[in-house]
């Protein structure tokens, strides 16, 4: 009952920031930009201006699916960012763009996120098979694994996702103020769309937060669950 009421908690403050950010966003794309930059020709700009030129941008279906993907060296936006020309759009690309030029420098916290990327993978795959067996088949799982046994795993994988969420922060953050300061620095944006840019990334971070501090009270939860059942 206590998880669930966590899960259920944490849904609706992620709901609440997701819909702000997307009222923030509809609210700044209303707005066109001075320099008249779409996202794909600010990104492509931005790329330049930091010496990099291996790196596509490219358009992906969905509304904020933007994204940057160190392996293939692309930076994905979605349709809304891709072609307007708006302090929203633009604060978006040149925030995936920050990702681009933290791969090509070799950002620390960034490599961190990349390499636990395949230990979250498998410690998700684990929590999937544990999840499922507690629900579909309680009265077979201590014939695999007792309960104790089960809570350390449990309390291992969290681990894992709580990690991989606090690393993503400095990187997201990271990524915001190298893109707010290119913006500002090539007069891409004027003072009044600085401060829209700005908040736009402000709540978009605000998602990555709240993932962070959800993961951390599910992790203290098992955690405390574990004790309370040694004793």
């Amino acid at each position: 009952m206590v998880i669930l009421i966590i899960v259920i908690g944490f849904a609706i403050v992620s709901f609440a920031v997701q819909r702000r950010l997307k009222n923030k966003f509809k609210k700044y794309s209303q707005i066109a930009l001075s320099s008249q930059l779409s996202g794909k020709e600010a990104a492509e700009k931005m790329l330049r201006d930091n010496g990099i030129y291996d790196v596509k941008v490219m358009s992906v279906e969905g509304q904020l699916t933007d994204h940057y993907n160190p392996a293939n060296k692309t930076v994905n936006l979605s349709p809304e960012v891709y072609g307007m020309r708006s302090a929203a759009a633009v604060a978006i690309a040149a925030h995936e763009v920050g990702h681009a030029v933290q791969h090509a420098k070799a950002y620390a916290f960034l490599e961190m996120r990349s390499a636990l990327v395949p230990i979250q993978n498998v410690s998700a795959k684990i929590m999937n098979f544990i999840f499922m067996a507690m629900i579909f088949g309680a009265f077979l799982l201590p014939q695999f694994i007792n309960y104790q046994l089960a809570l350390m795993v449990i309390i291992g994988c969290y681990t894992v996702f709580t990690l991989f969420a606090f690393i993503t922060l400095p990187v997201e953050f990271d990524a915001s103020k190298r893109g707010l300061a290119w913006m500002t620095a090539s007069g891409v944006v004027n003072s009044r769309e600085h401060e829209m840019a700005k908040d736009a990334l402000k709540w978009a971070a605000m998602t990555y937060v709240v993932a962070a501090i959800a993961s951390l009270v599910t992790l203290l939860y098992y955690i405390m669950m574990f004790l309370g059942n040694r004793d």
